[in-house]
């Protein structure tokens, strides 16, 4: 059976004590607009803020129009799909955290801190259903599919031993990469590409085109992006962490102890990215433009600091 995202709703939030049923205290104000933002109830009018047009807004290019080759609806149906199917491997394999893993509570505090400030990249996220899981293996990998929906796997948050700040930094990065549609948009090329440039008139409908994008939405997992489309996500990401009150400065340690895991061969997550020195000059580079929106946001309430350290691992 698919997964059926209206019948296993994302990041459950712990029940409050009933009060009277239209009850309006500051507790059950937050966690319904807690609700909204992180499970995408219908009809609700989530709180996403207004967000002024500055940070890294002129440096980010227009959406690619092969985007405009295949349905936004068709590759997050997709990217569900996928992430269902993970889920169910994940589950059956003994390496999906549980709810109450710490690590997975960490990862979804971040993630309800960050996602009021997506819908100024991209409209469709008020309604995307984001969900966040944390998978049991040592891979130093993360990603967030079309639709909002995020992995971790806890080799990148142990082994490296994260900060906050850290993991804010990867998580704005690869939620960026959904927010600017950089699946849908290689789609688009390798669709393109494929069918040839004589049936592109008659693709208003999708057509084949359609069901060419759902064959690649098969492989979503093993997407991978241009640098161009890597770099983009990075100053994007920036923004979205220090909208959310996560030190930017956090992007340029997390590049260099990637580029210290990455000695030998480069771990799956960055093995499509920038060199790591031109990528922390990049970073280094965007840090003013991202810095006052960060000394303006109010800081998470809590710290969770990372998982215990792997025996035998170097200091990273």
């Amino acid at each position: 059976m698919l997964f059926d995202p209206t019948r296993e709703p994302p990041i459950e939030l712990p029940p409050l004590a009933q009060h009277a049923g239209a009850c309006g205290c500051w507790m059950h104000q937050r966690r319904r607009a807690a609700g909204w933002l992180l499970a995408g109830t219908a009809g609700a009018v989530a709180p996403w803020p207004s967000v002024a047009q500055d940070g890294v807004r002129g440096d980010v290019g227009r959406q690619s129009r092969f985007t405009n080759l295949v349905s936004a609806d068709q590759v997050e149906q997709a990217a569900t799909q996928q992430y269902g199917q993970l889920k169910r491997e994940a589950g059956g394999q003994g390496a999906l955290a549980p709810e109450t893993d710490p690590q997975l509570q960490r990862l979804r505090a971040i993630a309800q801190r960050i996602i009021p400030f997506a819908a100024a990249w991209n409209a469709r996220a008020k309604q995307w259903r984001w969900e966040v899981i944390l998978i049991r293996k040592k891979d130093l990998n993360a990603f967030c599919m079309p639709g909002g929906k995020i992995a971790f796997y806890d080799g990148l948050l142990a082994r490296l031993q994260l900060s906050d700040d850290e993991v804010a930094m990867i998580m704005g990065h690869e939620m960026a990469h959904a927010l600017r549609e950089h699946a849908r948009e290689r789609m688009g090329k390798t669709a393109a590409t494929r069918l040839g440039a004589g049936l592109l008139s008659s693709l208003f409908g999708l057509g084949d085109l359609g069901d060419a994008a759902l064959n690649i939405g098969a492989q979503l997992l093993t997407l991978r992006f241009s640098r161009e489309d890597e770099s983009e996500a990075d100053l994007v990401g920036l923004e979205l962490a220090a909208r959310a009150g996560y030190d930017p400065r956090a992007g340029v340690t997390l590049w260099e102890k990637m580029m210290r895991a990455a000695q030998g061969a480069p771990p799956e997550f960055i093995s499509t990215h920038p060199a790591g020195p031109t990528r922390v000059r990049d970073i280094e580079s965007a840090l003013p433009k991202v810095q006052a929106l960060y000394a303006d946001a109010p800081r998470p309430p809590k710290v969770y600091g990372p998982p215990p350290k792997p025996a035998g691992t170097a200091n990273p």
